[in-house]
C-alpha cells in the first residue's frame, strides 16, 4: 500500500468514527428528551417504572381539587373516565386549570403510585386538545371529546 492510499485510509477512517459518535451521542440526547403521552388507564394497565419520565393527559375530576394551605402543593386526580391517577403538584397551576378541564402533566410515578407532576399544561382554548387526549377520552366513552365536551 502506498503512502498516499495510507493517509486517505486512516482519514476515512477517523472521519466513519467521528460520525458514528457524533449520531450516537445525538440519538442518545434525544431518547433521554423524548417524553411519550400516557392516559391512565394506560398507567393502570402498564407496569410503568417509578422514576421514568412521561406526559400524563386526561380531565381533571370534579371535586378532586385540594391545594396547601400556605403553599404552592396542589393536588387532584386525572382521569380518563375508565381509570384515575392521583397528582401531586409543587408550583404555579396555569389559569386555564379547574375541575373538568383537559390537563397533560409532565412528571414521574413515584414509589407510592402517585404521579408527581413537575409542570403542568392546560389547554388554551375551548376547542383544542391533544390528539392523544381526544383519543382517550372518546375510548372511554366521552362523547364529542375533542370538542372540549
Amino acid at each position: 500500500m502506498t503512502p498516499t492510499r495510507k493517509r486517505r485510509l486512516i482519514a476515512t477512517l477517523v472521519i466513519i468514527v467521528g460520525v458514528g459518535l457524533a449520531a450516537t451521542v445525538a440519538l442518545r440526547a434525544l431518547k433521554e428528551n423524548m417524553l411519550f403521552f400516557v392516559s391512565p388507564t394506560d398507567v393502570k394497565e402498564q407496569s410503568l417504572p417509578a422514576g421514568k419520565r412521561f406526559r400524563l393527559g386526561g380531565l381533571v375530576a370534579p371535586a378532586s381539587v385540594s391545594r396547601a394551605e400556605g403553599g404552592l402543593a396542589v393536588q387532584f386526580v386525572v382521569t380518563d373516565g375508565l381509570a384515575s391517577v392521583d397528582v401531586i403538584f409543587d408550583g404555579i397551576l396555569p389559569d386555564l386549570f379547574r375541575e373538568g378541564q383537559g390537563i397533560i402533566a409532565i412528571g414521574e410515578l413515584s414509589p407510592e403510585g402517585h404521579f408527581e407532576a413537575a409542570e403542568v399544561l392546560a389547554k388554551h382554548d375551548e376547542n383544542y386538545m391533544p390528539p392523544e387526549v381526544a383519543d382517550a377520552l372518546e375510548k372511554a366513552g366521552h362523547v364529542d371529546a375533542g370538542n372540549g365536551q
